[in-house]
């Protein structure tokens, strides 16, 4: 039977990361990362980050996509092109597939986010 995740009464231990040296640009930020509700084909994930202020290079898959809401703090993204996007608390914004740029924590922050991966649902 299926159930309601709520964030709030479920207790999650948060994975913790830095970015790959490889793609930092400036600080050398700890995220943490706490998965309230994944599929089990690992198609769709959501649930809370955070992450210190820092920045560094994104390449996302092309089959990869992230809705996110800020809670706390500020988050800047920075496209090939050089279009800068502002995300602060109460804001929400998408990633899309196959998007080339940087990612800023400019304030630290406190996101919800969903991860959707399509090719997955193609292939089944």
């Amino acid at each position: 039977m299926s159930h309601i995740t709520h964030f709030s009464g479920k207790s999650v231990h948060p994975v913790t990361d830095r970015p790959r040296p490889e793609r930092l640009l400036s600080g050398n930020p700890q995220r943490h990362t706490w998965t309230h509700y994944e599929t089990a084909d690992e198609v769709l994930s959501c649930g809370v980050w955070a992450c210190e202020p820092g920045a560094w290079r994104i390449h996302f898959a092309a089959d990869k996509h992230e809705f996110f809401c800020v809670i706390e703090g500020l988050v800047r993204l920075h496209d090939e092109a050089g279009k800068v996007v502002d995300v602060k608390p109460g804001e929400a914004a998408v990633i899309p597939a196959g998007f080339v740029g940087v990612f800023e924590v400019v304030q630290a922050v406190r996101k919800y986010f969903v991860v959707c991966q399509t090719s997955a649902s193609q292939t089944a």
